[in-house]
C-alpha cells in the first residue's frame, strides 16, 4: 500500500488498514506541530487529530497532488483552537466558582478531588445566593417544577418565579 498517494488511501479508508498507512505516514509531523505549539498536550491533540480525521475522510479533496498533509494539519489547528477555546471556559468557570487556577501551585493533592467536585462546588455556590432565591432555584431544578408550579408554591407571580431563578 506504500506507493499510493494519501488521496488514494482516503479514497480506500472503508479499508481501515488504507487509513492506518495515512497515520503511519503523518503522525509524527501531527505529532511534531503540536509539539511546537503545546508541548504537554502534543499526544492528546494528535490523536484527537486524526479521530476528526477518520470521521471526516470522505470530505477530503485532494488539492496537494495527493498529499493529505496540509489537510491534517488544518484538522490540526482546528482542534488546537477548539482546545484554547475550551480552557478558557473551563478556566472562566473555575475562577467563578472560585477554585483553583493552577493545581500544579497547589503542594498537596489530597483534596484536590473534594474541592474539585461538583457537589462541593454547587453547594458552595447555593450558599452564597439568598434564601429566597435558592428555594426557587432548588424547586425548579431539584423538584423539575414548571416557572407556574414554583410560582404557586412560593405565593409569588410566575414573572417574579423566574426572575428570582434567573
Amino acid at each position: 500500500m506504500t506507493d499510493r498517494t494519501d488521496a488514494e488511501l482516503l479514497a480506500r479508508s472503508a479499508d481501515s488498514a488504507a487509513f492506518a498507512e495515512l497515520y503511519r505516514r503523518h503522525v509524527d509531523t501531527v505529532f511534531s506541530w503540536f509539539r511546537r505549539r503545546l508541548e504537554w498536550a502534543a499526544a492528546d491533540l494528535t490523536a484527537e487529530t486524526f479521530a476528526q480525521a477518520w470521521i471526516r475522510r470522505r470530505r477530503f479533496r485532494d488539492q496537494r497532488s495527493g498529499s493529505a498533509l496540509p489537510w491534517l494539519l488544518g484538522i490540526a489547528h482546528n482542534v488546537l483552537r477548539e482546545s484554547a477555546r475550551r480552557d478558557r471556559i473551563e478556566t472562566r468557570a473555575r475562577r467563578r466558582l472560585g477554585l483553583p487556577l493552577d493545581l500544579a501551585a497547589e503542594d498537596g493533592y489530597a483534596d484536590v478531588e473534594e474541592r474539585l467536585s461538583p457537589r462541593t462546588a454547587l453547594t458552595a455556590a447555593l450558599e452564597r445566593i439568598p434564601a429566597h432565591e435558592r428555594e426557587a432555584l432548588e424547586l425548579r431544578i431539584v423538584d423539575e417544577l414548571g416557572y407556574d408550579e414554583v410560582a404557586a408554591r412560593l405565593a409569588i407571580r410566575p414573572a417574579a418565579a423566574r426572575l428570582r431563578i434567573s
